[in-house]
C-alpha cells in the first residue's frame, strides 16, 4: 500500500447524499478480485449514458474535474453493500481522498486498508469545502494527515480528527498484510522455538 503523507489536487463536489457503494461501482464490475482497471467503472451508471456515451452534466466528467484527486461528497458517503471494490475504483480513478460528514462504516474501514483517506468533518465545514470545490480548476485543496488539516486555496484551514492507529497505518503505507510482516521477527522466532520444542507439530 501506497503511503499516505500529504495530497494536494483538484476537489470534485458531488452534491448528492447516500451515495451507496452500488452507485460507486455498479455490480457488473464486481467480477474481478483485481485492485486495477475499476477506475472506468466509478459512477458508471452516473458518467455514462444507456448508449456507452458520457454524461456531460456528472461532475467528474467536467474538463476542470477529470483529474480530481479528491471528492468532496454529501452525507452517509459509501453506504450500502460491503464491497471492497468501491474503494479500489477510487483509486485507480485517481481519487485518494473523499470529504464529507459521514460514511458507511464498512466503506470507511476498506478505504484505511487500501490507501483512501476518508476524512469527516462538520457540516458547516463541507459547505466550506464545497464552495472551494466549485471552482473548478481553481478548486486545489491540500489535505496534510500529519498535522490533520485541509487548506483551501484561499488559505481556510479545516482541521480532522483521526484514529490514532489507522492515522499511524497510512502514513507507513501499512495494511492488515504489511501491519503482519512488521511483526515478521517475532512470527520466524516463535515459529523456529515450536519447531524446536514440539518437532511433531
Amino acid at each position: 500500500m501506497e503511503k499516505f503523507t500529504m495530497l494536494e489536487g483538484v476537489a470534485a463536489p458531488l452534491k448528492m447524499i447516500n451515495v451507496d457503494t452500488d452507485m460507486i461501482i455498479p455490480k457488473q464490475y464486481l467480477k474481478t478480485i483485481k485492485r486495477t482497471g475499476l477506475g472506468k467503472g466509478l459512477f458508471a451508471e452516473k458518467r455514462f449514458r444507456d448508449d456507452g456515451s458520457e454524461n456531460p452534466n456528472f461532475v467528474l466528467n467536467k474538463p476542470a474535474y477529470r483529474k480530481a484527486k479528491i471528492l468532496v461528497a454529501g452525507d452517509n458517503f459509501g453506504c450500502g453493500s460491503s464491497r471492497e471494490h468501491a474503494p479500489w475504483a477510487l483509486m485507480d480513478f485517481g481519487i485518494t481522498c473523499v470529504i464529507s460528514t459521514s460514511f458507511g462504516d464498512i466503506f470507511y474501514n476498506n478505504c484505511f486498508k487500501n490507501g483512501v483517506l476518508p476524512v469527516k468533518v462538520s457540516p458547516d465545514d463541507l459547505e466550506k469545502l464545497f464552495d472551494d470545490a466549485d471552482r473548478g480548476a481553481n478548486a486545489t485543496l491540500t489535505v496534510d494527515l500529519e498535522k490533520q488539516e485541509i487548506r483551501g486555496p484561499d488559505g481556510g484551514v479545516v482541521k480532522f480528527e483521526i484514529d490514532p492507529h489507522r492515522k499511524k497505518c497510512l502514513l507507513e503505507g501499512l495494511d492488515d498484510i504489511g501491519l503482519t510482516m512488521v511483526k515478521g521477527d517475532k512470527i520466524d522466532n516463535f515459529e523456529a522455538n515450536t519447531k524446536a520444542t514440539r518437532p511433531w507439530a
